[in-house]
């Protein structure tokens, strides 16, 4: 687990040097979840699965996002004395941090098998003014992966932002859909709030603590750090299933989720700091299984041709997203 440590704490570690005591700190933060990572990934090496949950280290890099947050928002809207080319880096490395390290670890989390995790992760979300996400992947994503029935499967042909536009409104929509759906299947759940209510209540407590720590500028703070790691997270949802469909059975039902229906990125490093997030199709097949034991098996799942940060970098050019990746979709969608 040391990897995985190592990879997904350093660059908090920084960033709260960076907050406290600006430069160097700041270039170092950043440099240390872009430059560094794209250079370890070109490293030969393997992670090895284990056999065990990594609940600790997950709970720790639970308490360190709650942790660094505030100390995010007082670092740019608060009385941190920051140069504004501080503040510039410190913003763009905390994004990454949130939307590539908090979702990944908040995303693993609400998969647990107990209560009390399920909740950290949802909390995570919400502090990220995410906390549909939780409904949306957990009741619509995981049964429609990889069909138009699922609005985070990207589409054949369809660049980032019209995706991204897309998504924004019906990830919320077909989450909240979702919960009403069971809610209504469940008498003995009706005296129970609907999750959507914490989903709000969540993400306006958070922004009521931003404003306690720097005012309006706290909040502008918070929205701006949320709505770019959210960027992240739906980066991730395209690139990791771009143009992949499941076919339509005879008897009219979808096949099921195969390992041929989500994109992989087993590069080692960017892997580690993201708890094996980019080992994706292992993770559809088998969504109880922890991180460290997810495996990739690239003559049954399809790879991407680079690290899963660098394709979210590509997913940004369109035209150049397409010409990569839409021979790849077709060798996958249509195999000899």
């Amino acid at each position: 687990m040391i990897w995985y440590a190592i990879a997904s704490l350093t660059p908090a570690a920084l960033l709260a040097l960076a907050c406290l005591f600006g430069r160097p700190w700041p270039l170092a933060a950043l440099l240390s979840i872009t430059v560094l990572v794209f250079f370890l990934d070109r490293i030969a090496r393997q992670l090895p699965t284990r056999d065990t949950t990594g609940r600790g280290l997950s709970l720790i890099l639970a308490a360190t996002h709650f942790a660094l947050l505030p100390l995010v928002v007082w670092g740019l809207a608060g009385d941190s004395g920051l140069a504004v080319a501080d503040k510039v880096l410190i913003y763009l490395g905390a994004g990454l941090f949130f939307g590539q390290i908090s979702n990944s670890n908040a995303h693993e989390l609400i998969h647990a098998s107990t209560r009390w995790p399920r909740r950290i992760g949802t909390m995570l979300y919400c502090s990220l003014l995410h906390g549909h996400h939780v409904s949306a992947h957990l009741r619509v994503h995981h049964i429609h992966a990889a069909t138009d029935a699922d609005p985070n499967s990207a589409r054949l042909g369809e660049g980032f932002y019209a995706y991204a536009l897309r998504v924004l409104r019906g990830e919320f929509m077909a989450g909240l859909h979702a919960d009403s759906k069971q809610r209504a299947r469940a008498a003995d759940q009706s005296a129970r709030p609907h999750p959507y209510v914490g989903y709000v209540a969540g993400g306006a407590l958070t922004l009521g603590c931003a404003a306690l720590i720097a005012g309006w500028g706290g909040m502008l703070a918070l929205l701006a750090i949320a709505f770019y790691a959210q960027m992240q997270l739906l980066l991730s949802d395209y690139v990791q299933h771009y143009g992949l469909r499941r076919h339509l059975r005879a008897d009219g039902r979808m096949e099921p989720v195969g390992p041929q229906h989500s994109w992989n990125a087993p590069a080692w490093y960017s892997s580690a700091m993201m708890l094996n997030a980019p080992r994706h199709s292992d993770h559809h097949m088998r969504p109880a299984r922890a991180f460290p034991a997810l495996e990739v098996t690239p003559d049954t799942m399809p790879v991407l041709p680079r690290s899963l940060p660098v394709m979210a970098v590509l997913a940004l050019v369109p035209p150049i997203w397409r010409r990569i990746m839409d021979r790849r979709v077709a060798r996958w969608q249509n195999p000899a």
